[in-house]
């Protein structure tokens, strides 16, 4: 009986923590109705990362936190100037790469290992 009385305890305390609960201290948790998207996207971006948008056309894009040392490295610098080529400066909203998502993600990999662009790559040996 005891057992009983313990296990309606533990389950009132945890149906009292899930109702009080703040979805704003944990985003791993979401309000009922709350469109999990939306949530993600109002989430703000951590120090030293912003956020860009990539995707070939404007129903696709996807939604990736950026290092801000990455603007720096040649191949990220090669994505945005094709982002200029396509949108300009005058584009509203976030940055927008307009590349294949597995390109992107290419790139990311290749920053992140150190690898540099062929004419770096040139560069150096040169010397």
């Amino acid at each position: 009986m005891s057992k009983i009385i313990n296990l309606a305890r533990c389950l009132s305390r945890g149906a009292k923590e899930l109702c009080l609960h703040n979805s704003n201290s944990d985003p791993h948790y979401l309000r009922l109705g709350q469109d999990p998207v939306e949530t993600i996207k109002s989430e703000g971006v951590p120090k030293g990362h912003l956020a860009v948008y990539v995707g070939e056309s404007k129903h696709d894009t996807q939604r990736y936190l950026v290092p801000v040392i990455y603007f720096n490295h040649p191949l990220f610098g090669e994505l945005l100037k094709e982002a200029e080529n396509v949108y300009g400066f005058n584009h509203p909203g976030g940055i927008t790469i307009p590349c294949g998502v597995s390109e992107f993600e290419r790139v990311q990999t290749k920053i992140a290992a150190g690898e540099q662009s062929p004419r770096q790559r040139w560069r150096r040996s040169k010397f």
